[in-house]
């Protein structure tokens, strides 16, 4: 969800400059800084933008300069007099001294700058719109050319994950085989009698438990509905992260069932590829 666009525009004797600036964010969350006579813009802005960006905290900005040296504040010169022969007539009348700093004085006082209002120009949110139209295109371009990156990383985390699950499999009946001989040898090595029949009726049910059919099953269909959901059209960011979500629990199942250090530095590495997945994913819409 990260993005950037910036576009400029000419109108008259002002440049016009509009900027998006995005982050990751799970809601649509923006700060807007555009000059106070466009205030009454702000909700037609944020409609504009939450169709286009739909989530992230996003900055826009709207900087107008003007090559008009003429200055929007000034000094009220009739004020500024008054005032001034106001209070010489009060010092001598009080026999006080009178300021050092006139300017200092008199330009503290009420009234004494005085600021030309500033009306919003149509023909200049005209050109306004055109500017966020703009760089709202680079925004989006922006985030395509991020979304085409993200989307090889996804592809090539997700089949090394799918490739790893398969390599377990060589470690299945190889470690079921070892359970079987450490237990035989701890009885041997204790001297305990027992039954074989037992013994196997007991091994069934311990391998039972340490069983991860289940699990590789689940994670190829999670690791298969993340590769289908990340093409569709429609923003998927959140319901990938729900299924990210659901590929770590297999991983950890797989994990803690595992009982063999071949098998568990697999699961290691499958953890790894998801943590770089997981990552990423909050940059996706």
């Amino acid at each position: 969800m990260t993005g950037y666009g910036r576009a400029e525009a000419e109108f008259h004797n002002k440049k016009i400059t509009v900027e998006i600036k995005s982050l990751n964010s799970k809601q649509f969350d923006i700060n807007l800084r555009i000059p106070s006579v466009y205030k009454d813009k702000e909700v037609e802005i944020r409609n504009k933008l939450l169709q286009i960006i739909e989530r992230g905290k996003v900055d826009f900005t709207i900087v107008i300069d003007s090559s008009d040296k003429s200055p929007a504040n000034k000094i009220n010169r009739c004020i500024v007099e008054s005032y001034y022969n106001e209070i010489k007539e009060i010092a001598r009348t009080l026999e006080i001294k009178e300021p050092d700093d006139w300017f200092s004085v008199l330009l503290r006082l009420p009234e004494t700058i005085k600021t030309e209002a500033i009306e919003s120009d149509e023909e200049e949110w005209r050109m306004i719109c055109q500017a966020i139209d703009e760089a709202s295109k680079t925004f989006i371009r922006f985030r395509i050319q991020e979304g085409e990156m993200l989307e090889k990383v996804f592809i090539e985390k997700i089949q090394n994950i799918s490739i790893l699950s398969k390599e377990i499999e060589k470690y299945e009946s190889e470690r079921i085989e070892k359970i079987r001989v450490r237990i035989r040898e701890s009885f041997h090595k204790m001297e305990i009698p027992y039954d074989e029949n037992r013994f196997e009726q007991e091994m069934v049910y311990y391998v039972d438990r340490l069983d991860i059919s289940e699990e590789k099953a689940r994670l190829s269909n999670h690791l298969s509905y993340f590769s289908e959901t990340m093409t569709t059209e429609k923003s998927q960011g959140r319901k990938l992260g729900f299924i990210v979500q659901e590929i770590g629990r297999e991983i950890n199942t797989l994990g803690s069932k595992s009982n063999h250090a071949g098998m568990q530095k697999i699961v290691v590495q499958m953890k790894d590829e998801l943590e770089q997945v997981k990552e990423q994913i909050l940059n996706v819409l």
